[in-house]
């Protein structure tokens, strides 16, 4: 439970939880000090549980895509505005409003759980957590069957499959997603990140060049064209590529970190000794991207990262070291 809390977060956040608790919890407990001594503890106490509610849930919500974000919201703000407003109003009967706030927390969970998608998604996301992927993959299967033109039914399977390591049924699936929506980067992107896991580099190359063309404003095409460039030793490529996807801000350090890294390899490929110190300092700079690539490298889940991701997350963490490595991919 506190690994998948530290990958959910990722290093800085997950501390910034940490501290957050232990912040509030004692601040709380010390004020049982003055319980007899002031009427103001239940209502203080009560604004100690609100602070706590609202950094967790901007950290929460920091990490989640929009849309499940408007369903927290919908789920943590009325109990926060019950509990905030009413114990400022009313401090004498802040446990009341207290217990309001969290019984609307706790119904808003029941109440909005219906929100995000299928039965069969449901279900299949409870088999992946278990590891269960046969099961996960049934699940989906069925979906399709009762909706087969549904493209994201099918991203779904083939991450799925990719996770099981069935690159040919997760090659299969993006293919079909290609076919459904010929315009999609999404699924020309999936593509290419299958075929670089399978250490197809000139095919990968091919679909991720045309996920950039259909996405050209989106970091992630440019940033997986310029990896797979990487590995294709095509240096000037991905010093053009990884450029424009740290100008479109790439969000995390993590990617951040190897961004920097294939620059760095790329400008000493092509003899540009000044662009290569620079990526080299970017990198540096980039050390809680390592430390978030550490903690889910280590999920049992991260199996197919691991496949294609563990060489230059160790090169990174000997050059942020200092350690000798080979730097330049001939």
């Amino acid at each position: 439970m506190l690994k998948r809390m530290q990958i959910f977060f990722g290093p800085r956040n997950f501390r910034a939880f940490v501290a957050l608790l232990a912040i509030t919890g004692l601040a709380s407990l010390a004020l049982n000090v003055l319980a007899d001594a002031s009427d103001l503890v239940p209502a203080l106490q009560t604004m100690l549980l609100l602070i706590f509610i609202v950094g967790a849930a901007w950290l929460v919500m920091a990490r989640l895509p929009a849309e499940e974000r408007k369903r927290w919201l919908a789920v943590i703000l009325p109990s926060i505005l019950v509990m905030g407003i009413g114990s400022l109003a009313l401090p004498q009967a802040s446990g009341l409003f207290l217990g309001a706030g969290l019984g609307w927390m706790v119904a808003g969970i029941f109440i909005f759980r219906n929100i995000g998608g299928p039965r069969s998604y449901k279900a299949a996301v409870k088999a992946m957590r278990k590891g269960d992927y046969q099961t996960a993959v049934a699940e989906m299967t069925a979906q399709i069957k009762q909706e087969p033109k549904r493209a994201e039914h099918f991203r779904f399977r083939a991450e799925l499959h990719r996770l099981s390591g069935d690159l040919k049924s997760a090659r299969r699936d993006y293919t079909r997603m290609t076919e459904l929506d010929a315009d999609s980067a999404v699924a020309h992107n999936g593509l290419a990140e299958v075929e670089l896991q399978a250490g197809r580099f000139d095919a990968a190359r091919q679909a991720a060049q045309i996920a950039q063309q259909l996405a050209p404003d989106e970091w992630v095409t440019a940033y997986n064209l310029g990896m797979i460039e990487d590995r294709l030793a095509d240096h000037a490529a991905v010093a053009r590529h990884l450029t424009t996807a740290l100008e479109l801000k790439i969000p995390d350090s993590r990617h951040r970190l190897l961004a920097h890294l294939y620059l760095y390899r790329a400008h000493l490929g092509l003899d540009n000794d000044d662009a290569a110190a620079r990526a080299l300092a970017a990198l540096k700079s980039e050390r809680a991207g390592l430390e978030e690539w550490q903690v889910i490298m280590s999920a049992d889940e991260a199996q197919a990262l691991r496949d294609v991701l563990t060489d230059d997350i160790e090169s990174a963490r000997r050059l942020i070291e200092g350690e000798p490595t080979e730097a330049v991919v001939e």
